[in-house]
C-alpha cells in the first residue's frame, strides 16, 4: 500500500497487487501504487515455506454448463442435450470457444462434452482478476449463450418460459488459483486483524512477510519503512481486493457546536468541509472530532453521488442513427420487386378488415411532419458558455485597460460558470478566453503583469486565480518549483476563503500533486489529506491535474481499509470519471467495473446501475469485446426497467457487436436476433403521437426478423400491429403493409386469406401501377397453388403488362419466369422454355447485385428443364452460369444450390468422377463457411465413396482420409448409425490396402457403435456389411462366415426379417460351398429353399433347388442331385424369354447327363439328357457347347448303345465344330472318362 524503503522503489514503480476478501466476494483488481517515503521501524522477515509443486492448487478450472429455466431455476434436459451436442461439435474445432475465452481473459484447455465441462486456466494474475470481475458482474452466462445457442434461441425465449445457460464454477478452486498467481507476482498486500496493511514478498518457494507497526497515515506524515516490526500469525492474515492496496483553513469550534456538512461526509477521510452554523465560518473539520446528528431511523450511509455528477453516465447520445438503421432494415423489397413463385410455408392471421375501411378513413392525406420517428435532440448537458475574451496587447495604455477588466472579472468571490475553462486540466482558457498572442510565453508575461496589478490593487481573489493560472502554465512546461511558488502564493491570497469551492479544490489538488512530484514530504503532509477530502467530498468538482488520480487512489485505499463500500464506490466513480475525461478508457475500465460491483453489493440496481452498465458496454465496445458487450446489456436489462432510450441504446450496441460473433456467418441486411428482446422491450415504452412512426418501425423490424428465421406466425402478428399502430400512414403505405401481409399468408399456405387481401388491394383506387403489378403477381402465385391455372395465367399476364408499363425490367423478368413455371405446370414445355429464355435475357442485362438471387433461381429452373429433357449439356451450362452468378454476388445459399445440382449432374446424369470430386470439394468448403456440420459430414462421405470407386491405391488412401474426417463429424453429432458405417468403411479400405492388423479393429469399433444404439436392425445390417467385406474380397473369405452365421443371421431371425434371412442363407451357402464345407452348407441351402417357398419368390426357389442339387452332387448323392436339378428346371419360365435361360438349360442338362453317365453308369438315360442339352445349345447357337455334347453322344452311341450310324453322325458333327473351333483331336475312348469319374 505505502512502500518507501530505497530498495523497494524499483518494485513500487511497477503495478502492485493487493487482495481484499469480504464475506460477499473475493475480487482482484490492479492499481498503480502511489509512492511515499516515511514508514518507521526496520523490517523483520518471517519465513514460511510454500507448498510444493504437487501441493499447489489445481492448474485448471472447470466450468460446468447447464441449461436452466430462469424462473424456476430447474434444469431442462431436452435443451441440455442440444447444448451437449453443440459442445461436442466444438470439442474438436474449438477456435470459436478459444476466441470467446480469450475475450474473457482465460485460456481454454479442453472441452468435455460428455460431462458438459469446459476447462480453462490462467497464466497471470491480471488474467484471473479480469475473469473474476466478469464472473462477478454476471457476464459469463450470457457469453456462453451467444457462443453455443443459435440465432433462433433469442426469438423462442420471448414466447416460452425464458431459458438460458448457467455456468457453475468451483469458487474455492478459483480462489486458490488466484492466491497462487498472486504469490507468483512477488509482492502483494494483506489486511491484518488489526486493520493494518502488511506487505508480502514471495521469492522462490519462500514467503517473506513484512509487518509494520505504524498507523496507516504515518505513511504520509513521515517515518521510514525500517521502523519496528511486529510478527503476527500468517493464519490471521487474509488476502483482500487490488484497488485495496494502496492542511488557518480549519474551523474553530467547541463541544456542542453544530457544523453543516458541505459536500459529503466520509468517515474514513481525515477531514471534511463544513460550515459553522453560528459563526458562518467555512473550513476543514477533523472527521474524528464530530458526530453525525441523524434521526434514529435514517441510515448512516448518505448518498454518495450528486445528480449533476450522474451526467458522467447519462450524457445524451444522438440515437437518430440507430432509428435510421431500424427503418432501413425494416424495409423489404416485397412491395417493389416481384416474387419468384417458389414454395414457402408460414402461419398468419386474417386482416382484411383494416383495408376495407381505408378509403373511408383517408379522406385527406395527413402531413408527414413529425411522424417519422421519435425526436431525440442531441443536446449537451454542459453547453460551452460564451464567456468574456481578453486581447493580449503590448501597448501599455491598452494593456492597463485590459488588466483592469481582467482583474475585475477574476476578483469575484463566488464561482462563475466561465471559470470552468480556467480550472480544467486541458487548459481550454488558452484558446477560448485569450487571444492576440503568438507564443504562450507572451501569455505568461501578460499574467505576470496582471498579477502585479492585482497585488497592488489588493484584489485577493484575482491575485489567487492569476497565480493559479501561472502555476498551471509552469506545470505545463515542467517547471515544478516555479509552479509550487505560484500555488502557495495563491493559497495564501485566498486566506482560508471557500466561497469558490471549485477553485479551492483545484488549488489544493495541484499543490498536493506538486509536493508529490517533488517528494516534499513535510509540506505534503499538510495538504495531502485535505486535498483528498476535497476531491472525495465536493461533488462535481472540476478536474484540474493529470496526477489527480494518485490522490484519488490514496483515497480509495483508505475507503477499503475502513470497509466503507459507499465511500469506496465514490472513489471508484471519481477515478473512472478522471480517466474517462482524459480518454484513458483502458485505465478507467477497472474502476468502472468495481463501481458496478459495489452498486450490486449495495443493492442499488436502479437507474444509476443501469447507466453504469451502459458505460461499461460502451467501454467494452471500444475494446472490441463483443461477447462481453452483449452480456453487459443483457445483465442490465434483466435488473431494471427500461425507457425507450435505453432500449434503443441496447439495440445500437447489439447491431454493432452481434455481427462480430459470427465471422463468415455475418448476417446480411437483417437485424441480429439478439436485438429481438430489446425491440420487444422498446414496445413496452410509452410512445407519444410523434413517436408512433418509430413504434411502427419496430413492429416491422420484428416482423422481418421473425420472417427471416421462418417464424411466420409471429411475423404476421407484428405485421398486423405495425398496420394498426401507424394510424397516420398514407394510403400507399397502408397498401404496402397489406401486400407484405399477403405475402406472409402465401408463405404460410393460407392462400384464401392472401387472395382476399390481394383482391382488396387490386380493387382499391389508392393502388399505384407498381403496387398493382406486385399484387397481381402474388395473386397468380396463390391461384397456381390452389390449382386455378387459368386465373393464375390471367394474373401473371396483368403483372407482366404492368411491369412493362412501369419499365421495371427486373419485375418483367420475374413475371416471364413465373409464366414459364406455370407452363411447365401444365406440361407446355416448349412455351415454358420460350418464357424462361426471355426472362434470362432480361436478367442478364441487369447488374447481378440487384437481381442476383432471382436470376440464379431462374437459371437453375431452366437448367433443370433441360436436364430432365434431352438437352443435358444445355442444362449443365445453365447450372454453371447460376453458380458463377452466385459466386459473383457471394451468396452462399445459392452457390450451394447450384453446386448440389452440378454434383447430381456429374454423378447420375453424365457420370464423371473427377468433376464430381471437384464440385463436392467446393461444396465441402461452403458447408464449412456456413458451419453446417451435418452437410459437411454427408459431403465427406460422398467424396470418400467417389475416391473408392476410382480403384487405385492413391484413391483408396484419399478415401480413407475423407472417411476419417466424416467419422469425426458423425461422432461429434452423435449420429451412431453413420458413425458405425464410417468405421466399417474405414475397415473396408484398410482391407483393400492389406493393412490386416487394422481391419479387425475398425470392424469391432463399428459393431460396438451399432450395438450401442440398441437397434437390432442396424446391428443386423452392419454385421452383414462386415461379412461382405470378406465375402467380396480375395482373401480371408472364411471370416465372413462368422459375421453371417453367428451375428447377422440370429438378428434376422429375431427381428423376423425373412428377406434378410434368405439373403444371408444364400450368401452362407455360396461361401461354404467355396470353402468346400458341404455338410454345413446343406443346412443353409435347405433353409433358403423353405424361405423362398414361404416368401413366394420363384427365382430364389429355383436358385435354392440348384444349390441343393450341386451340394448333393458334391456329397455324392446323385439321385438327390438329379431330383433337385429337375425341380430347378421345372421352375423355369416357358417359353424361354432370354438367352441366359437357354444357356441355363444347356448347363443343367449337361450336368444331369454327366451325373447319369459317369456317376450312375446309365448311358441310355444320359443320352436323353444330352439330347435335351443339345437342343438348347442348338437353339442358342453355342458351338463350344455343341462340340462337347456331340462328343459325349458319339462316345455313348459308339461304345455303349452300339449304334454305328448315330455314332458316325455325332462324330462328324463334332469334327465339324472342332475344325471351326480349331480343336485338333477328338477322343472317343470311354475308358478315361469312366475312370476319371
Amino acid at each position: 500500500i505505502l512502500l518507501d524503503s530505497k530498495n523497494e522503489k524499483e518494485t513500487c514503480s511497477k503495478s502492485i497487487f493487493c487482495v481484499f476478501v469480504s464475506e460477499a466476494e473475493k475480487i482482484v483488481l490492479n492499481v498503480d501504487s502511489v509512492i511515499f517515503e516515511g514508514f518507521s521501524g526496520s523490517p523483520k522477515l518471517i519465513h514460511k515455506t510454500c507448498s510444493t509443486v504437487n501441493g499447489y492448487p489445481s492448474p485448471d478450472i472447470s466450468l460446468k454448463l447447464t441449461m436452466v429455466r430462469r424462473k424456476s431455476g430447474c434444469p431442462d434436459s431436452r435443451l441440455q442435450r442440444q447444448l451437449r451436442g453443440q459442445l461436442r461439435l466444438l470439442e474438436n474445432d474449438s477456435r470459436e470457444v478459444m476466441a470467446v475465452f480469450s475475450e474473457l481473459s482465460a485460456r481454454l484447455l479442453s472441452i468435455h462434452s460428455d460431462q458438459d465441462l469446459i476447462v480453462v486456466t490462467f497464466k497471470t494474475f491480471e488474467e484471473i482478476w479480469k475473469f473474476l470481475t466478469y464472473h462477478s458482474l454476471g457476464f459469463i452466462n450470457h457469453c456462453m449463450e451467444n457462443l453455443f445457442l443459435d440465432q433462433s434461441f433469442w426469438l423462442y425465449s420471448q414466447e416460452e418460459e425464458e431459458t438460458g445457460i448457467e455456468v457453475c464454477i468451483n469458487e474455492k478452486s478459483l480462489y486458490l488459483m488466484y492466491r497462487s498467481l498472486l504469490v507468483q507476482e512477488g509482492a502483494f498486500f494483506v489486511l491484518g486483524p488489526d486493520s493494518l496493511i502488511r506487505k508480502i514478498m514471495a521469492i522462490g518457494n519462500e514467503v517473506n512477510t513484512y509487518f509494520e507497526t505504524g498507523t496507516f497515515t504515518e505513511g504520509v506524515t513521515g517515518g521510514s519503512v525500517d521502523g519496528d516490526m511486529t510478527m503476527l500469525s500468517n493464519a490471521s492474515l487474509e488476502p483482500l481486493i487490488p484497488f485495496h492496496h494502496v492542511v488557518s483553513e480549519e474551523i474553530s469550534f467547541q463541544e456542542g457546536d453544530k457544523i453543516e456538512i458541505l459536500g459529503y461526509f466520509i468517515e474514513c477521510m481525515e477531514w471534511f468541509l463544513g460550515k459553522h452554523e453560528f459563526t458562518g465560518q467555512i473550513g476543514f473539520v477533523k472527521t474524528s472530532h464530530v458526530k453525525l446528528d441523524l434521526p434514529r431511523n435514517e441510515p448512516q450511509d448518505l448518498d454518495f453521488l450528486e445528480a449533476e455528477e450522474l451526467s458522467f453516465f447519462s450524457k445524451e447520445k444522438n440515437l437518430q442513427e440507430v432509428i435510421h438503421l431500424l427503418k432501413q432494415t425494416s424495409i423489404t423489397d416485397v412491395c417493389s420487386v416481384y416474387r419468384i413463385g417458389e414454395f414457402y410455408s408460414f402461419l398468419l392471421h386474417d386482416t382484411c378488415a383494416n383495408f376495407k375501411n381505408l378509403e373511408a378513413n383517408q379522406a385527406e392525406e395527413p402531413t408527414t411532419e413529425g411522424k417519422d420517428s421519435a425526436s431525440f435532440p442531441n443536446t449537451e448537458i454542459f453547453p460551452p458558455p460564451e464567456g468574456p475574451c481578453f486581447h493580449i496587447c503590448q501597448d501599455d495604455v491598452q494593456a492597463s485597460d485590459i488588466f483592469e477588466s481582467l482583474i475585475v472579472y477574476l476578483n469575484r468571490k463566488e464561482y462563475d460558470r466561465n471559470f470552468k475553462n480556467l480550472y480544467d486540466f486541458s487548459y481550454p482558457f488558452i484558446n477560448s478566453m485569450f487571444y492576440g498572442f503568438s507564443e504562450e510565453e507572451q501569455l505568461v508575461s501578460f499574467f505576470r503583469l496582471a498579477r502585479e496589478a492585482a497585488k497592488k490593487a489588493g484584489m485577493s481573489w484575482a491575485l489567487a486565480r492569476l497565480c493559479f493560472l501561472l502555476g498551471r502554465l509552469s506545470v505545463k512546461k515542467l517547471k515544478f518549483s516555479q509552479a509550487r511558488v505560484y500555488f502557495e502564493e495563491a493559497l495564501g491570497a485566498v486566506d482560508g476563503g471557500f466561497s469558490d469551492l471549485y477553485f479551492v479544490v483545484a488549488l489544493y489538488t495541484n499543490l498536493a500533486v506538486i509536493y508529490l512530484t517533488q517528494k516534499n514530504k513535510e509540506k505534503c503532509a499538510h495538504v495531502f489529506d485535505k486535498a483528498t477530502s476535497l476531491l472525495m467530498g465536493i461533488p462535481n468538482y472540476i478536474c484540474s491535474a493529470d496526477l489527480e488520480s494518485d490522490i484519488l487512489k490514496y483515497a480509495l485505499k483508505r475507503t477499503i481499509l475502513s470497509q466503507n463500500k459507499h465511500a469506496e464506490a465514490r472513489a471508484c466513480f471519481l477515478l473512472a470519471k478522471h480517466y474517462s475525461a482524459r480518454k484513458q478508457h483502458e485505465e478507467a475500465l477497472p474502476f468502472l467495473e468495481r463501481f458496478q460491483l459495489l452498486l450490486n453489493d449495495l443493492g442499488l440496481q436502479n437507474n444509476l446501475s443501469n447507466n453504469c452498465y451502459f458505460k461499461l458496454a460502451e467501454s467494452y465496445n471500444e475494446k472490441c469485446l463483443p461477447h462481453i458487450v452483449l452480456s453487459c446489456i443483457k445483465v442490465a436489462s434483466s435488473q431494471s426497467s427500461s425507457t425507450l432510450r435505453d432500449s434503443l441504446k441496447r439495440i445500437d450496441l447489439v447491431i454493432k457487436n452481434a455481427p462480430k460473433l459470427y465471422g463468415m456467418r455475418k448476417l446480411r441486411h437483417i437485424l441480429p436476433s439478439q436485438a429481438a428482446p430489446y425491440l420487444i422491450q422498446a414496445l413496452s415504452s410509452v410512445f407519444t403521437n410523434e413517436q408512433q412512426g418509430l413504434c411502427s418501425t419496430i413492429y416491422l423490424s420484428l416482423a422481418k426478423l421473425y420472417s427471416h428465421h421462418k417464424r411466420y406466425g409471429k411475423a404476421i402478428v407484428y405485421m398486423m400491429k405495425a398496420l394498426d399502430s401507424d394510424v397516420s400512414a398514407k394510403p400507399e403505405e397502408t397498401i404496402n403493409y397489406l401486400v407484405s401481409l399477403a405475402w406472409l399468408y402465401i408463405l404460410y399456405r393460407q392462400y384464401d386469406v392472401a387472395l382476399a387481401i390481394l383482391n382488396a388491394v387490386v380493387d382499391s383506387s389508392w393502388s399505384n401501377p407498381q403496387q398493382l403489378g406486385i399484387a397481381y403477381n402474388m395473386l397468380a402465385i396463390a391461384l397456381k397453388r390452389t390449382n386455378n391455372t387459368k386465373e393464375a395465367a390471367q394474373s401473371y399476364y396483368k403483372a407482366l403488362r404492368l411491369s412493362e408499363e412501369t419499365d421495371m425490367t427486373h419485375n418483367q423478368a420475374v413475371a416471364l419466369a413465373n409464366f414459364g413455371a406455370l407452363c411447365l405446370h401444365v406440361a407446355a414445355s416448349k412455351l415454358a422454355e420460350h418464357y424462361y429464355i426471355r426472362a434470362v435475357k432480361l436478367f442478364s442485362k441487369l447488374p447481378s447485385t440487384d437481381c442476383g438471387q432471382d436470376f440464379i433461381q431462374v437459371l437453375l429452373q431452366l437448367g433443370c428443364y433441360y436436364v430432365d429433357g434431352t438437352q443435358r449439356e444445355k442444362g449443365r451450362f445453365y447450372y454453371e452460369w447460376a453458380f458463377l452468378v452466385a459466386m459473383e454476388t457471394n451468396h452462399l445459399e445459392s452457390q450451394l444450390q447450384a453446386i448440389k445440382l452440378l454434383c447430381q449432374f456429374y454423378s447420375t446424369v453424365v457420370p464423371n468422377e473427377a468433376q464430381c470430386v471437384i464440385y463436392n470439394e467446393y461444396q465441402l468448403s461452403l458447408a464449412r463457411k456456413m458451419s453446417n456440420k451435418v452437410l459437411e459430414g454427408q459431403i465427406l462421405e460422398t467424396i470418400s465413396q467417389l475416391y473408392l470407386s476410382l480403384g487405385t491405391e492413391r484413391a483408396y488412401r484419399s478415401a480413407l482420409e475423407y472417411t476419417k474426417r466424416s467419422l469425426g463429424i458423425f461422432i461429434d453429432l452423435q449420429k451412431k448409425e453413420k458413425e458405425a458405417y464410417a468405421w466399417l468403411r474405414a475397415g473396408k479400405i484398410y482391407y483393400v490396402l492389406r493393412q490386416n492388423e487394422l481391419v479387425d479393429l475398425y470392424i469391432q469399433v463399428a459393431q460396438d457403435a451399432a450395438l450401442y444404439t440398441g437397434d437390432p436392425n442396424l446391428g443386423m445390417e452392419l454385421f452383414e456389411a462386415a461379412g461382405d467385406i470378406f465375402f467380396n474380397g480375395t482373401w480371408e473369405k472364411e471370416k465372413a462366415v462368422t459375421f453371417y452365421r453367428d451375428r447377422a443371421l440370429p438378428l434376422a431371425v429375431q427381428t423376423g426379417n425373412k428377406n434378410t434371412e434368405l439373403r444371408l442363407c444364400n450368401k452362407l451357402v455360396e461361401l461354404l460351398v467355396n470353402l468346400k464345407t458341404y455338410e454345413e452348407s446343406l443346412e443353409y441351402a435347405r433353409a433358403s429353399l423353405v424361405l423362398s417357398v414361404n416368401l413366394g419368390n420363384q427365382l430364389n426357389e429355383r436358385i435354392a433347388y440348384h444349390r441343393l442339387a450341386a451340394i448333393h452332387h458334391h456329397l455324392g448323392h446323385c439321385e438327390l442331385a438329379e431330383h433337385f436339378y429337375l425341380k430347378a428346371l421345372s421352375l423355369c419360365s416357358s417359353p424361354l424369354e432370354f438367352e441366359e435361360e437357354t444357356l441355363y438349360y444347356v448347363k443343367v442338362y449337361s450336368i444331369l447327363g454327366d451325373i447319369i453317365f459317369y456317376d450312375l453308369k446309365d448311358p441310355f438315360d444320359a443320352a436323353g439328357y444330352y439330347h435335351l442339352a443339345l437342343a438348347a445349345a442348338m437353339d442358342l447357337g453355342n458351338k463350344k457347347a455343341q462340340l462337347k455334347i456331340y462328343t459325349r453322344l458319339a462316345i455313348i452311341y459308339h461304345n455303349f448303345l452300339v449304334d454305328r450310324e448315330m455314332s458316325l453322325f455325332f462324330y462328324q458333327k463334332a469334327r465339324t465344330f472342332a475344325t471351326e473351333l480349331n480343336v485338333r483331336r477328338i477322343n472317343l475312348a470311354p475308358d478315361q472318362h469312366y475312370k476319371s469319374s
